[in-house]
């Protein structure tokens, strides 16, 4: 298949999610562990953005006049908050159903977000550029990974940065990940995540230097179940993050 009729979106995952959405915002509902998850992906995010532009993360609005993509966004629970840090933050997903969730709580909370249902090779193919693109828990759900990463590095301009966070393929990871988090502590629907799925760091990071990225900084985030918190961790066995940047 040539790249022109390539999609990165698999269609029954799309269904999963819309199927949802109308929980996206319920800190109890299907999507808890993001609830759980926002507050040290959000600090993350503005901490490194900050350091990369020279910015103070204390400001009031740190991320003021950046352009930042928020891809695969769902029901707008990373959009909104990067938005409220003086962002101009645009939220892409497939899903009709999620755009309509986000932009309805958008309006409820009066922060302004671009949401659109698109796919990233949409946004791609229309020429946007972004100088940051946050790309959280999606490539688990994408339907061709190295197209996906590949397409979303593409939109980051020169001294621009990327982020890219999920879930390690290994067996810790399906044991804690998948069958804890589905059938044990039932964070999460069961199906949720499919093992073959999951994604290692080097399978992130090829497609990004090939687009002209280099990878910057790498994190594992450890769940504590005694503190029920998330935290940064050295090991990137089960959960991580990495950050890319373009050169220039």
């Amino acid at each position: 298949m040539s790249e022109a009729n390539k999609t990165t979106v698999d269609p029954s995952q799309v269904e999963w999610f819309s199927k949802m959405a109308a929980e996206w915002w319920s800190p109890t509902g299907k999507f808890r562990p993001l609830h759980k998850f926002n507050p040290v992906r959000i600090s993350y995010i503005r901490d490194q953005i900050c350091a990369h532009f020279g910015r103070d993360p204390r400001a009031h609005k740190p991320l003021e006049g950046l352009r930042i993509l928020d891809i695969g966004c769902g029901g707008g629970l990373l959009s909104e908050p990067i938005a409220r840090m003086g962002a101009i933050v645009i939220g892409a997903d497939p899903s009709e159903k999620n755009i309509g969730i986000a932009s309805t709580h958008a309006e409820q909370t009066g922060v302004e977000v671009d949401y659109r249902a698109v796919t990233a090779e949409h946004l791609a193919e229309a020429g946007e550029h972004f100088d940051v693109v946050l790309n959280m828990e999606v490539v688990e759900h994408v339907a061709d990974v190295e197209f996906f990463l590949r397409t979303c590095a593409s939109m980051v301009k020169p001294g621009g940065l990327m982020f890219v966070a999920t879930i390690n393929r290994t067996l810790k990871a399906r044991a804690l990940a998948i069958f804890a988090a589905e059938n044990v502590l039932r964070w999460l629907p069961r199906g949720t995540h499919q093992y073959e799925k999951l994604v290692r760091p080097e399978e992130i990071e090829k497609p990004l230097t090939t687009e002209g990225l280099e990878i910057i900084h790498r994190t594992g985030v450890f769940y504590n179940l005694l503190a029920d918190s998330w935290n940064l961790s050295s090991d990137m066995d089960v959960n991580y993050m990495l950050l890319a940047r373009r050169p220039g």
